[in-house]
């Protein structure tokens, strides 16, 4: 039985999530419009609020739900009001902002390279930040110079050092890949040798911050990285257009007219300030630049990690771990790293698997 002419052209049915394109004449503006993206975007949103609240209420002062709303918009008993703004308030505020810093540059960095296993805990940003830090805590080498700013400078050489080496006419992202992965090992061999070299108080501080750790977090943090993310998250969410045309590939982004490797300097820029003051903060969280922008994707079932819904995922996985790393031991308070670690670990070897099977991993 022969299938009729007019079926093969007729137009596929539009799911009630499908993209839609639209075209506004004023402002003169066009796009797609995805509600899935904007759904997956509305629900991880809903979802960290909601963790974040949660995590308020957790101490030797329990609070109900309903007390951490109101005292939060500075209503309700004047005891209530100042243990949560006061003492509890910085903690959440810098694990939700550590949260979407990681999430966003491990979007960066996996929408830059092409590749899914690309991100600051692979390349060796996370532990060039980490051993300034640690060289400032255990030889007492600040300069006058505050963590952030050290952290900041130690993911900013390893970058610039990652991006000299992988340059050979240009730095594609599996040598960034490749390379970054050698600058880690070199950064994690120096951090070693510094705690070690270091005296029990000064080991003790190091090895607690570089599990990550959210455990007596500070207003002055809390300013820190929130003045970092006012800043970078704008520019870095500006150039996701040419985020998109370099997942084509070099010479189609070129012909497109992107400026190929000014823009993925600029992105490399943008994602190592994202996560050197995230890890200055917090510490290097493992796994969670790693697996959320790849959760993110799939929420959102689009091509490459959605920058912004990834940073929104990992603000809801760091504040989800904080709260298995505070009950899941009765009188114990895990760092929050030991609980993203166990999570993103199985996700890293999904991760290989699938590269693999694809033929484009190792």
């Amino acid at each position: 039985m022969s299938v009729p002419a007019q079926s093969s052209t007729a137009p596929p049915a539009r799911t009630a999530l499908g993209n839609r394109p639209f075209r506004l004449t004023v402002p003169p503006v066009s796009g797609v419009l995805r509600p899935r993206l904007l759904l997956t975007g509305v629900g991880v949103t809903l979802g960290a609020f909601l963790l974040f609240c949660w995590g308020l209420t957790i101490g030797d002062y329990p609070v109900a739900f309903t007390d951490v709303i109101r005292a939060l918009w500075g209503s309700g008993d004047a005891g209530t009001v100042i243990v949560v703004q006061d003492l509890r308030l910085p903690r959440a505020l810098v694990g939700l902002l550590v949260g979407v810093a990681f999430g966003v540059s491990g979007a960066v960095f996996q929408t830059m390279t092409r590749n899914p296993l690309a991100s600051p805990d692979m390349i060796g940003l996370t532990e060039g930040a980490g051993t300034a830090v640690v060289a400032a805590v255990v030889l007492g080498w600040t300069g006058g110079l505050g963590l952030s700013t050290l952290g900041l400078l130690g993911a900013l050489a390893t970058a610039l050092l990652v991006y000299a080496l992988a340059w050979k006419g240009g730095a594609t992202g599996y040598r960034i890949i490749l390379v970054g992965i050698g600058v880690s090992w070199i950064c994690s061999s120096a951090t070693n040798f510094l705690v070690a070299r270091g005296n029990r108080f000064e080991a003790e501080a190091a090895l607690g911050w570089l599990v990550g750790n959210l455990n007596g977090r500070t207003w002055s943090q809390v300013d820190s990285l929130a003045i970092a993310l006012a800043v970078l998250l704008p520019i870095t969410l500006g150039m996701g257009r040419w985020m998109r045309t370099l997942m084509l590939g070099d010479d189609v982004a070129a012909g497109l007219g992107t400026p190929v490797q000014s823009v993925r300097l600029a992105l490399l820029l943008a994602g190592v300030g994202l996560v050197a003051f995230g890890t200055a903060a917090a510490g290097p969280v493992a796994f969670v630049a790693l697996a959320c922008p790849q959760i993110a994707q799939r929420l959102a079932g689009t091509s490459s990690p959605p920058p912004l819904v990834s940073g929104l995922t990992g603000a809801l996985v760091v504040l989800g771990s904080d709260l298995l790393a505070r009950e899941a031991i009765p009188g114990t308070e895990l760092p929050v790293g030991i609980v993203t670690g166990a999570l993103g670990a199985p996700v890293l070897l999904w991760l290989l698997i699938r590269v693999n099977r694809a033929g484009s991993g190792g």
